[in-house]
Parts: structure tokens; sequence; C-alpha cells
């Protein structure tokens, strides 16, 4: 017998109909397919594109949302839809980019545990967020406050004083539709997301849809009779929820149908991940795992980074630290590539908007983070790569706040090197990754000085550390000239400290590493 409770259940086409012109949108999930209510998004660029409506539209996001191809924001990348974009990444749907750096809408880029916390804040009815995170980045007002490109003539961060100190205050963004996907809904449009890989902000995005009088839309793979989702498992209460679109090949991620490892179903046994192979990637993972120290909780990031815990579980260390990655996971294996976002065998799983209150409050003791370029004064961009939009995602929330930071990557770009009996040696230099200036400010060195964070740079060649008076080279791979070899290969003369250092042979050998190196072992 009805109850007046039930959800209308619509196909793609018919919810997206129910967007106006001039709304503001907002989508849920990440990357390349985690709760990214993709058969909304399709409908939607469909109904645009036949139809030239909706229009006007103000879309935020607080990652990336995409697979580099043709799904995700690609599926909205038409001239003339958008009024505002505010996202938290842009590299995953680079036909959105394209569109932004050609001014056909006003394009702002904030960091996305702060995106996460509009959306709390737009529940709450509260004007706004007010932190530290983004001083002195391209997001304070002083630089560029998150703008990105020239229609952009709107100030959406603004600079505060209270009790003597600088913030940023970013004001609330009322939303009117939120889309978000979970894993099954009942008759009432309660939402389990037992099935996912992590909860990300879906709950807060459905209540600030609330508050504005909006509507939530809520992609599901199935629905099921009520009762029949554990009250625990609910993670978006079906009053919170207007509309069920029901997909049955929606998987967890754009590629992987269904991983049980991801959602904590089954646990993936450590000799299933294979090994890593010794090149200047895994040397970098090497020397960044001798930083990590016993009990720290760690973030680690996407690329190069990820190899730390490689080093880690390889070593026997993967046990005396607490890895986490900012979609909501403690412990485990973060996945790779275009899956990032998951962790196979997790501890534990909390919503974003939990894990970003964690690391904005310095609860991270060392974050494994990549770059695309340092400059003499420590700052690290990587957020812009020429005219490319890359955008921040969380990486501003983590650098900002961790008490220790290890930056990984490459001496330069395209350099060829060998790796040959405990020693290494370049066959090419490359262009470098240090210059005298980065493109956009990304992570702050003057705020990490004035912080009192400890900030290390770590690449196949050479480890440099942040100090007072600038960037100092303190090691050298074993066959490596500081003058012949690194200096060529960055744009500016760092700061070198006396004697040189030397990085360990061992790290450069295809042999474990010795327990000695590691600040781990007692």
């Amino acid at each position: 017998m009805p109850t007046g409770l039930e959800k209308t259940v619509l196909t793609a086409a018919d919810a997206v109909a129910l967007i106006d012109d001039g709304r503001s949108v907002a989508i849920g999930g990440s990357g390349s397919g985690h709760c990214i209510p993709d058969i909304l998004l399709e409908a939607l660029g469909r109904r645009f594109s036949e139809t030239r409506q909706p229009k006007d539209l103000t879309l935020v996001h607080a990652f990336g949302v995409g697979d580099q191809k043709s799904r995700g924001l690609q599926h909205l990348a038409h001239p003339g839809m958008f009024r505002r974009v505010v996202g938290g990444h842009w590299s995953m749907a680079p036909a959105m980019g394209k569109l932004a750096a050609a001014n056909d809408f006003e394009a702002y880029n904030i960091p996305a545990g702060v995106v996460v916390q509009l959306f709390h804040t737009a529940a709450a009815g509260s004007p706004g967020w007010m932190t530290e995170v983004g001083l002195g980045t391209f997001m304070d007002p002083r630089l560029e406050g998150g703008k990105l490109n020239a229609r952009s003539q709107a100030d959406i961060v603004e600079l505060v004083e209270r009790g003597g100190r600088d913030y940023l205050f970013y004001p609330t963004i009322p939303i009117d539709v939120a889309l978000i996907q979970g894993s099954v809904a009942d008759a009432h449009g309660n939402i389990g997301m037992n099935r996912e890989a992590g909860f990300w902000h879906n709950c807060a995005m459905a209540q600030a849809a609330r508050a504005a009088g909006g509507i939530t839309i809520a992609v599901v793979k199935e629905q099921v009779a009520v009762g029949e989702i554990h009250a625990r498992d609910v993670r978006v209460p079906g009053c919170f929820v207007d509309h069920l679109v029901v997909d049955p090949t929606a998987g967890q991620t754009f590629q992987t149908e269904f991983e049980p490892a991801y959602s904590g179903d089954a646990r993936r046994s450590d000799d299933s991940f294979g090994a890593f192979p010794l090149d200047a990637r895994k040397v970098i993972a090497r020397r960044a795992a001798l930083e990590l120290a016993p009990g720290a909780v760690l973030n680690v990031g996407f690329g190069i980074p990820d190899g730390v815990m490689k080093v880690a579980r390889e070593q026997g260390l993967a046990d005396t630290v607490v890895p986490t990655i900012e979609h909501g996971q403690f412990g485990g294996i973060p996945a790779e590539g275009l899956d990032f976002g998951a962790t196979y065998n997790s501890e534990a799983i909390i919503e974003t908007g939990h894990m970003f209150d964690f690391y904005q409050g310095r609860g991270v003791d060392q974050a494994f983070l990549g770059f695309l370029q340092i400059d003499r004064e420590g700052n690290v961009n990587v957020s812009k790569l020429a005219d490319t939009l890359i955008g921040t995602g969380g990486f501003i929330d983590i650098a900002q706040k961790a008490r220790k930071v290890v930056f990984c990557g490459t001496l330069a770009v395209r350099a060829k090197t060998q790796l040959t009996g405990g020693t290494m040696r370049f066959l090419q230099q490359g262009k470098p990754k240090l210059v005298e200036s980065v493109n956009q400010i990304t992570f702050s060195g003057r705020y990490a000085r004035a912080s009192g964070q400890e900030v290390v740079y770590v690449t196949e060649a050479a480890v440099f550390r942040l100090t007072a008076d600038g960037v100092r080279l303190e090691e050298v791979a074993p066959g490596i000239d500081v003058e012949r070899d690194v200096i060529p290969q960055l744009g500016f003369h760092p700061l070198l400290v006396e004697p040189m250092g030397v990085m360990a042979p061992e790290l450069f050998r295809e042999e474990p590493l010795p327990r000695s190196l590691f600040r781990l072992y007692p």
C-alpha cells in the first residue's frame, strides 16, 4: 500500500528534463567513474545538443569527473551550456578545459576539500567557509583568486583577517540540483553505497539541494524493497532524495565492474600485486620511503608517490604506517591509474568531508605528493602545465596542512637514465622541472617556512630540502656530479650543503634495502 514516501523512478532523459535554465548543478563522485552519475551527464549533454536547453548553468564538482576521453564531464562540453564552472580538478575532462581556455564560461578552480566543505555550508545555511587552505597559492586573491580565464571577473574567494591572522573566506555556492550515484535504493529513496569504493560527499550534496529548495536525482544500480538496506548502510536518507534513476550497467568505476577488495567485501593477497621493477620511479619511491616515520598517518598521492607504499610493502613496513587518500580510505593499497580513488584492503572508509576535516586540521603526519615544477623559493606547481588546465584536486588541502611533505618526481622532463651496480648516470639530460619561477603556485614555500613545515624534494638523481633561505641541494645519486649532471638540468642554482651527501647505493640495486636505512626499524 502506498505511503506517500515512495520516490518516482524516471528515465535519465526524464530526470534531466527537470533541470531548468540558470540552475546551479552539483555533480558527485570523483575521477574515472567513482560514484559518477554518468547516465545523467550523458542524457543532459544530449538534451542540450538537441534543444539548446538547459543553458546558463552553474556547475560545481569537487574532484575530476571523467576518463580523459568520452565520459563524465566530456558529455557536457558544449559551448553555451554554462555560465560558470567551479571545479576542484579539470584534467579528467579535457574538452571542458578547452572551453574554459576559450572563455566560453567563467572558470574557477578551488581545492576539492573546500568544495566539499561548501556543500556542508550550503546544507547548513552558512554563508561560507573560512580557512587557511589556499593562502599563498593561486587560490589567494592577492595572486589569482582561483580564476582560470579572462571571463572570470567575479571574486569567489576573499581575504579576511581575524585575530591578527589572515584567512581565506570561500562564500557558499547554493545548489539547486544534486546529481549523485549509489549502489542501491529502496522505494523510499534511501541510498546504500555498500558496494562502492568510498562514500564521497553524496549526503552533503543532497542536503544542500534540499536547503535551497532544489532537487536530488540519484542513480543506483538496483532498487529493492523498503527494509532490505541495513540502516547502517544508508548513506543518503530518502528524505533528501527526490527522484531515482536505475542503471543496471553502472560499475564501481568506468573501468571496473566490481572489485570486492575496493569495498571491503574481500581482501587481495599481497603476492597478487606483482613486482615493482627497478627504474627511476622506484629509486624515487625508495628514497622517499626512507623518510617514513613509525606510526605516521600518511597521504599518498597519485603517480610516482604511490610507489612509496609499494616499497613499504616490499620491505615489510606497510603495517607500521597508516596510509590514507582524500576520498576517505585508511590503510590498504591505493589503486593505480584511472581507478585511483579506490584502495585495496582498506581498514576503514569514511566520507570525504570527514577526511578533509582531518586533513585541514593538520591530521596528516607525512604527505607524499608529486610535482610538475619547483622554484628557488620552494613553491610547487601541480595545477598548470603551459596552457593546459589541470587544477588542484585535494592537493592544497593536503600539502598545506601536513606536518611534513615529501615531493616526489623526476629531476627533469624527458631525461634518460641508466642504473648500473649501485650507481646512476644520465644518458640524456632533460628540460628543467626545477625552475626560476613556477607557472602557478599550488604549494607556497613562504607559507611552509612560516608554519614550520618540513619539506623535502626527492628525485632519482638528487634530494633537496626547503630551508629558511630557499631550496638546498643535500644529496646526489652515486655516479652523479653536481656541476656536470644536476646544475645544467635546473633553472636556478640552488643552495648547496657542505659536504654534499650521497644517496645510498642500495637504492639503485635490485636487492631489498637493508633494514638499517629505514628510520622505521629500531
